[in-house]
C-alpha cells in the first residue's frame, strides 16, 4: 500500500519538469513519499490557493516549488501556507539568464520566508526537504548520513585518480 506523500513538488509549467524531477528522484532514493504536479501562480491562481490552503491537511510537510521567469509560485504559496516552502529558481525560455527567477524567489518580504536553492537546484531542494523531515525521523537521518558519506567517498576516489594520473590525463579521460 502506497503511503501518503510528505513532500509536494510543484512547478509552474511542465517545461520545468526536466529540472524538478531531480527533487523527486532524490526523495525517492531516500524512501520519502512525494507527489509532483503543476500549479501555476499566473494561469491557475485558484488552484494554487486551494493547493496551498489544503496541503497541510492532506499530510504534506514540505513544499518544493520551482518556477522560472517572474517566479511567483514559491512566494505566493508561502504566503498562504504555514508549511516550509523551498523555492527552486529555474532558467526558463523567457528568463534573463535565470537571475529574474533567483531574485524573485530570494527577495521575499519579511514574514514570508522561502528557502531558496541554486538556479536549477532541484536536487538540493529534495535533499533539504529530506533533512527537514529527518529532524523527526531517525531512519531518514541515517539514510541522509549514508548519502553524504557516499559523496565523501566519491571525492576521495577522484583525488586518488587525479594524484595517480596527473591533471592532463585525468581531464583527457572525460
Amino acid at each position: 500500500m502506497k503511503k501518503s506523500p510528505l513532500v509536494s513538488i510543484i512547478m509552474g509549467s511542465d517545461s520545468d519538469l526536466p529540472i524538478m524531477k531531480q527533487a523527486t528522484e532524490i526523495l525517492e532514493s531516500f524512501g520519502v513519499e512525494c507527489e509532483t504536479t503543476i500549479v501555476s501562480a499566473h494561469r491557475t491562481p485558484s488552484r494554487m490557493v486551494q493547493f496551498a490552503e489544503k496541503a497541510y491537511q492532506r499530510g504534506i510537510r514540505v513544499i518544493i516549488a520551482g518556477a522560472g521567469g517572474a517566479a511567483h509560485l514559491p512566494g505566493m504559496v508561502a504566503s498562504i501556507t504555514t508549511l516550509p516552502v523551498i523555492g527552486v529558481p529555474i532558467k526558463s525560455s523567457n528568463s534573463i539568464d535565470g537571475w529574474d527567477s533567483v531574485l524573485s524567489i530570494l527577495q521575499m518580504p519579511g514574514g514570508v520566508p522561502v528557502a531558496t536553492v541554486a538556479l536549477n537546484g532541484a536536487k538540493n531542494a529534495g535533499i533539504l526537504a529530506a533533512q527537514i523531515l529527518a529532524t523527526s525521523d531517525a531512519s531518514l537521518t541515517k539514510k541522509i548520513a549514508a548519502y553524504k558519506k557516499s559523496l565523501e567517498k566519491e571525492v576521495e576516489q577522484k583525488v586518488t585518480q587525479l594524484d595517480k594520473l596527473g591533471y592532463k590525463k585525468y581531464l583527457s579521460r572525460k
